[in-house]
């Protein structure tokens, strides 16, 4: 069980969990991992503190006899793309993502430009823990180098993009490493953008980081203002992509996902690769063209792996981390803004006409608190419990906690959380009402479980 890394790399509160001496050591034990050899590209988002762990990552990488690219602030998908481009041994990235200001966090990329494997991040921690490091003789230490490429970037984003016409675009990059990529990006494809919160400021002033709703009032409000075609929006880290429709409704997550991933759909056959806990939407939407979909466990990595492994079209989560993999193996915030575009573009409609026209399944979401060392007992009772409670079970996946799928169409995820003491519960149904009783049946059922252990 990996005990640093999360879901997506490592997070934490700067000078609290993540310090610099805790860089130094990753730095040290990347390129003990490598071999003491070898190129690796570093990049960082706009966070105050980023500076601080981009040095002391730094120093211990060429402290390992690595050699380092250094790219300066950039989106996460730039460092998957640099680590391809320049011939990389490996990457890392400097970002907490979503996470508030005061967090930041370290993501490992291989030299393919995908995302470290929950294997390769046990290595790493292997060797962290063990003490297993090795620092070079001093006529060994790796030199840095400085490499703006994000010109490259660009020309390879704009060539996989084709719009019959431009648009009026508002573009909300939160404060965030999307500021200088996504509305050049844009232009370059023939659109008129108009930004907002597109000056990178390390406190995130002008929004929450997470592209949700709540968070997204202002782009909407502009949207309609300037009667603008549509609105776009990034995390702090462009990796993740939320759309605004022309009349100024935020998307919803898993709509936007099925809309994307059947247009990539080309021939009978083509594999898309989404999440345990993405809405059937996905599931119609890409079956209606003649693809099918592959399920796997919640995160990037995973959908990265699993897109890999299948020779897949098109992968994506819910929350807005797209793979599209004809050009590169990262979740591409800026590229994904592109590609709803082109999606306008080829179907000739609005994006709130392609919305309205897939059906809405009300989706309900519940925590449980649970100690961190019961999780796996819980799951396990949770099981044998579920499939008497639900006799209607269509079809069980345990990779990601247990998803049961329903013979009425309906759904209910229960997993784990891998970073906080909860086990979630997501519940899917036809009608607000049968959502509820999933939802409820469940919670019930794991509350018993739970109280049940805490009096024994």
């Amino acid at each position: 069980m990996r005990r640093l890394f999360g879901t997506s790399g490592i997070r934490g509160v700067v000078n609290e969990d993540l310090t610099p001496e805790l860089f130094l050591d990753m730095g040290l034990t990347l390129a003990t991992q490598l071999g003491n050899s070898g190129i690796v590209v570093v990049g960082k988002d706009p966070r105050t503190s980023s500076e601080m762990l981009e040095s002391a990552l730094i120093s211990g990488l060429i402290s390992g006899g690595c050699d380092v690219i250094r790219l300066g602030v950039v989106p996460t998908p730039v460092v998957g793309f640099a680590v391809r481009s320049l011939g990389a041994s490996a990457g890392a990235m400097i970002t907490a993502s979503h996470n508030p200001p005061e967090y930041n966090g370290l993501k490992f990329w291989d030299s393919k430009g995908m995302a470290y494997s929950p294997a390769l991040e046990e290595e790493v921690e292997e060797l962290y823990f063990r003490r297993r490091t090795k620092p070079v003789a001093w006529d060994e230490i790796g030199k840095v180098e400085e490499v703006d490429v994000l010109p490259r970037y660009l020309e390879e984003i704009t060539r996989s993009v084709s719009l019959k016409k431009g648009y009026t675009v508002v573009l909300d990059c939160g404060n965030g490493a999307g500021a200088i990529v996504t509305p050049h990006l844009l232009r370059r494809l023939g659109c008129k953008v108009i930004t907002i919160n597109s000056q990178l400021d390390g406190h995130f002033p002008g929004r929450g980081l997470e592209p949700t709703p709540e968070n997204l009032q202002e782009l909407c409000g502009v949207i309609r203002s300037v009667g603008a075609d549509i609105g776009l929006a990034h995390d702090g880290d462009a990796d993740r992509i939320a759309a605004v429709d022309e009349r100024g409704r935020v998307a919803e997550p898993d709509k936007l996902l099925a809309l994307m991933a059947a247009h990539q759909v080309r021939k009978k056959g083509d594999t898309v690769v989404t999440t345990v806990d993405a809405s059937n939407v996905v599931d119609e939407s890409v079956k209606a063209k003649g693809g099918k979909v592959v399920r796997t466990k919640v995160g990037d990595v995973n959908v990265a792996s699993e897109v890999k492994k299948r020779g897949a079209i098109f992968g994506g989560e819910p929350s807005g981390a797209w793979i599209f993999p004809h050009v590169h193996l990262a979740p591409d915030g800026p590229l994904a803004a592109a590609k709803i575009l082109e999606l306008l573009s080829s179907t000739g409609k609005t994006l709130s006409e392609l919305l309205d026209a897939l059906p809405t399944y009300p989706t309900l979401r519940e925590r449980i608190a649970c100690p961190n060392e019961k999780k796996t007992s819980a799951m396990k009772k949770f099981e044998a419990l579920a499939t008497k409670e639900f006799r209607d079970v269509a079809d069980v996946l345990t990779i990601d906690g247990i998803r049961l799928s329903l013979r009425d169409g309906g759904w209910l995820l229960v997993r784990p959380s891998g970073t906080e003491p909860y086990i979630r519960i997501t519940a899917e149904g036809r009608t607000p009402k049968r959502a509820e009783e999933m939802l409820n049946s469940a919670v019930g059922i794991l509350k018993k479980i739970i109280e049940h252990k805490a009096r024994s």
